[in-house]
């Protein structure tokens, strides 16, 4: 290994390595990266919800569902960059108390080298999405050219949010992603009003794809200069050639689960669309919008506290995180039962108010489509616990399993019992990850591969709640938007206090509770 060590996070000797930061430290920082990214997240929320009517409108249902299939379908061309903004905040994110700054920079660069050397492949999949994009989305000849155009600018989005990944990574692997707090919450806002802009002018779905590339160049150039105020090593250094050859390594698992992922979480809008018709897709989407927001603010959430996490397997403390991924564990299933139960009560309200009640896919797609949601936020946290130990290989092996499936069952059931069938072939295709990915967790913590203690009560307890709510759901109605608001407010904390008293363990409670009590007491101690 010589006198320093290629592997940050990994003491070499000579290598000076600051203390490691308490529990105290780790959990203030989770709390504030997570407090600025659920503001950026409640800003696209908020602009989505805006701006979603607009769309629909100003495109109709059949190319709002042509957007909806290319945006998804573009997402898949994020693996041919090769990941390596997602390697390099695991390797920073595990080394953040180095104080090697020089290595650090080599890593940056080791990162910008990795995308140079898959750039060319990220051309040529970008060329075939633009040729196959009209083929995909079964437009006919009138909209080909704004289909093969808006696919070209959806390239071009994805290069330039590539490059602002490279100082957004740097950010949330030293546990300063809050720092970016309040900068991308406005560059959302501005990007939902050129999007409504685009629409409004009548540029249609080129237009579209024009404003989501501007976005990302302006976010590149808001996280660069982030990154050079408060990261004090950041830069580019030259890297060293087994630097270069271990992050490209690390890129291709993470790229290739990246891929996966996408598939077999991505997939159900492309296979609707293909099979059935662009115009099912705008139903499916619309229905599962308020079950994927929900998702998107647990991954936040939980994300918040992975480099943290990263730095505690750093230094080897492994008790430690197995006992944060189990409260983990615990808060995620709170949260899903909370939020799960809310959206089956209310869901059916929420688009008869926002988009019109003939958007709604019906009570058994939405209880589905909840399913799907709760079984995704278990599977990323136990994904991002992988990942954090730097051991992706095996997690992208049952990844590639479960894509198989769903995708096969997804064309399968889909042809045959519609939506409901989309739905259950994507719970069946995920159920690989939902067994496999506990288990590769719990080794990688060294931790015995034994059931959760109290799980059958959880289970049992978000049974119940979610029957319920399905039950009731479709049965309210409200006769405006005030009405709906002061339901939802109700709703939640009171689900949240009946799940709490009626599911975790008295042990599990306290955890809780004493976590919280930490937080509420190092917010006070600023």
């Amino acid at each position: 290994m010589g006198t320093e060590a290629s592997t940050l996070g990994v003491t070499a000797v000579g290598a000076p390595v600051a203390p490691p930061a308490g529990p105290g430290t780790l959990t203030r920082r989770a709390s504030l990266n997570a407090a600025g990214s659920l503001l950026d997240y409640g800003a696209r929320i908020a602009v989505g919800f805006f701006i979603t009517p607009i769309l629909l409108h100003g495109l109709g249902r059949t190319v709002f569902g042509v957007w909806e299939m290319l945006t998804r379908t573009g997402g898949y061309l994020t693996a041919a960059d090769g990941r390596p903004t997602e390697a390099l905040r695991l390797v920073i994110a595990q080394g953040q108390d180095d104080q090697r700054a020089d290595l650090k920079r080599r890593y940056v660069g080791a990162a910008l080298v990795v995308w140079v050397l898959m750039l060319p492949f990220l051309a040529a999949v970008g060329a075939l999405f633009v040729w196959l994009g009209p083929r995909l989305t079964g437009v006919g000849p009138e909209l080909r050219w704004d289909v093969q155009l808006t696919c070209a600018l959806l390239v071009a989005n994805l290069i330039f949010t590539t490059l602002a990944g490279v100082p957004e990574s740097v950010l949330r692997g030293m546990n300063l992603g809050y720092k970016r707090m309040g900068f991308q919450a406005g560059l959302n806002v501005a990007g939902g009003v050129l999007l409504a802009a685009a629409v409004l002018a009548g540029q249609g779905l080129p237009g579209l794809g024009a404003a989501m590339a501007l976005r990302a160049a302006a976010t590149g150039i808001c996280f660069w200069l982030l990154a050079k105020s408060f990261v004090a090593w950041f830069g580019v250094a030259r890297p060293a050639l087994h630097e270069v050859r271990r992050l490209f390594g690390m890129s291709l698992w993470l790229a290739a689960g990246d891929l996966l992922a996408k598939i077999g979480l991505a997939s159900d809008v492309v296979i609707l669309g293909v099979v059935l018709a662009p115009a099912a897709v705008t139903t499916y989407v619309l229905t599962g919008y308020a079950p994927r927001i929900a998702v998107g603010i647990h991954v936040l959430a939980a994300g918040a506290a992975i480099p943290g996490l990263g730095g505690v397997l750093g230094s080897r403390q492994y008790e430690r995180a197995a006992r944060a991924r189990r409260e983990l564990m615990v808060l995620t299933w709170l949260f899903t039962t909370v939020v799960g139960g809310t959206i089956l009560l209310w869901n059916h309200s929420l688009l008869g108010l926002w988009v019109g009640a003939e958007n709604d896919a019906g009570g058994w797609v939405s209880l589905l489509i909840v399913l799907l949601a709760v079984q995704t936020a278990f599977i990323r946290v136990d994904a991002y616990v992988i990942d954090a130990a730097l051991k992706p290989r095996l997690r992208v092996l049952v990844g590639a399993a479960a894509a198989a499936l769903t995708v096969g069952l997804g064309i399968v059931l889909t042809r045959a019992y519609g939506l409901v069938g989309l739905c259950v072939s994507v719970l069946l295709g995920r159920a690989v990850q939902s067994v496999a990915y506990p288990l590769l967790a719990r080794a990688t913590l060294g931790a015995a591969p034994t059931r959760a203690a109290g799980a059958g009560r959880l289970t049992l307890v978000s049974a119940l709640v979610f029957a319920a709510a399905a039950m009731v759901g479709p049965r309210i109605a409200v006769p405006g938007w005030g009405t709906w608001a002061a339901g939802v407010a109700v709703t939640a904390p009171g689900l949240a206090g009946l799940c709490l008293a009626a599911g975790p363990s008295p042990e599990a409670r306290r955890a809780l509770v004493r976590r919280w009590r930490g937080l509420i007491r190092d917010w006070r101690a600023r």
